[in-house]
């Protein structure tokens, strides 16, 4: 039985300016778009749809033409870039926000875990939340009472139920916020990818939460994640979201396998890359903007303990002090493996072009193919981070089976190993 239909979703932002738009100019969006089934009429010829890019127009498609519909008892893995369009979708369906052009037909009662705090009055207290949520879904206080137990027990923030959800930490509001979503029964639960900022252990326990509920009581769950390997384990399907369009849709283990070819695909062999807007998911400050990257010497193939000697070049689009340069080590099964800061010691004048070079040492790479997303900014895993430029899939590099002196450096490695090789020493 179908749980949720998808009908021709579409949506659509205007860029720059807000609470400006004309009853006339709505009517005639809405004339041009749902009555004469023409194009939107305020949309520059030949804009592309990609959120990459400062385009000339005032709009962009968030989403565009979405069908599919979702079965009762799926675990639906949604997957696809920052800016895809993936949230907004759930947005769509939780009712947050409504779509330009199409409909959604679903069946039941629908909770949500989209953002930190989303659906909590910061005033009232855990417990209030807990009741309002429960209200806002047609409970009685009676159901919501027979679940109470359960959902404090679960999100682990009984010692605080009774205080404002103001004072919560990000991680506590999402704990109560997923407790009281999947707790409270509904038909379809839809999680993004928020339950990134709990802890590892709260994230295992969410996962086992969303199996239960959909193959112990046949709910629809529809997840939201970067997390390859999350998706693998959770979902039963799977489709994949590029620059707002529905672009495959198939079991999960499919959709996974399919994202990460694609991706796969992107990556330049070269160990040289000049920086393109394409490898940016996201439109930063560019204070201090990555032109182009590379391996020391070309060199793109490592021994497990030998130093990646990374090069970049670095534009100043302002005067900065005290910044680095630094990046994200991923496997090519899309997991993050270590993140890696220089000291923010780098100064560059507006206009000035610098290159810098930074080694990864002691790293103990198990042997495989890795890549690597790199960046600029200020502050550390300690103090926070400050971005002006992240580059996504620029360069990929292998650890292979030999040391620096050509030696065999390992008889095999199993994959179930992980990534890491660490350092060990006896106590005396």
């Amino acid at each position: 039985m179908t749980a949720i239909e998808f009908d021709n979703i579409s949506k659509q932002y205007r860029l720059g300016l807000v609470s400006t738009r004309t009853l006339r100019h709505d009517l005639n969006r809405w004339w041009k778009m749902n009555i004469q089934g023409k194009e939107d009429p305020y949309l520059k010829i030949g804009e592309e749809n990609d959120r990459a890019h400062k385009g000339s127009s005032e709009y962009v498609w968030a989403l565009k033409d979405i069908n599919f519909n979702v079965e009762q008892g799926d675990v639906l893995g949604i997957i696809g870039k920052n800016g895809a369009g993936k949230s907004t979708l759930l947005k769509i369906l939780s009712k947050v926000t409504t779509p330009t052009t199409g409909i959604i037909r679903a069946k039941g009662r629908i909770a949500s875990l989209l953002e930190v705090g989303t659906g909590f009055h910061p005033e009232m207290t855990g417990r209030e939340n807990i009741y309002m949520n429960g209200s806002i879904m047609g409970m009685t206080k009676v159901e919501i009472n027979r679940k109470l137990d359960e959902i404090v027990d679960f999100s682990g923030v009984e010692r605080y139920l009774d205080t404002p959800v103001k004072r919560f930490s990000s991680g506590m509001t999402v704990r109560l916020g997923f407790a009281i979503a999947a707790h409270l029964e509904p038909e379809i639960l839809v999680v993004d990818e928020v339950l990134a900022v709990g802890d590892a252990e709260f994230q295992k326990k969410a996962i086992g939460k969303m199996q239960d509920v959909s193959r112990g009581d046949g709910r629809t769950v529809l997840f939201v994640s970067h997390n390859m390997g999350a998706v693998k384990n959770l979902c039963t399907k799977g489709i994949i979201l590029e620059n707002g369009k529905l672009v495959y849709s198939s079991t999960a283990l499919n959709a996974v396998d399919e994202y990460l070819r694609k991706r796969n695909t992107l990556f330049d062999d070269n160990a040289q890359v000049q920086i393109v807007p394409g490898h940016r998911d996201r439109i930063l400050n560019l204070d201090a903007e990555i032109l182009s990257v590379g391996f020391k010497k070309n060199k793109t193939n490592f021994a497990s303990q030998e130093p990646i000697v990374l090069t970049y070049r670095i534009k100043g689009n302002k005067d900065v002090d005290n910044f680095h340069v630094g990046g994200i080590i991923l496997n090519f099964d899309d997991q993050p493996v270590g993140i890696y800061f220089g000291e923010d010691t780098i100064s560059i004048k507006k206009g000035e072009e610098k290159e810098i070079e930074l080694s990864i040492i002691d790293h103990n790479l198990g042997i495989g193919k890795y890549y690597i997303n790199m960046g600029t900014g200020k502050g550390n895993h300690l103090t926070g981070v400050a971005d002006y430029d992240i580059v996504n899939n620029v360069l990929n590099f292998e650890i292979d089976n030999f040391d620096e002196s050509g030696s065999l450096g390992f008889a095999k490695w199993f994959p179930v190993w992980g990534n890491v090789l660490f350092k060990t020493k006896y106590g005396v």
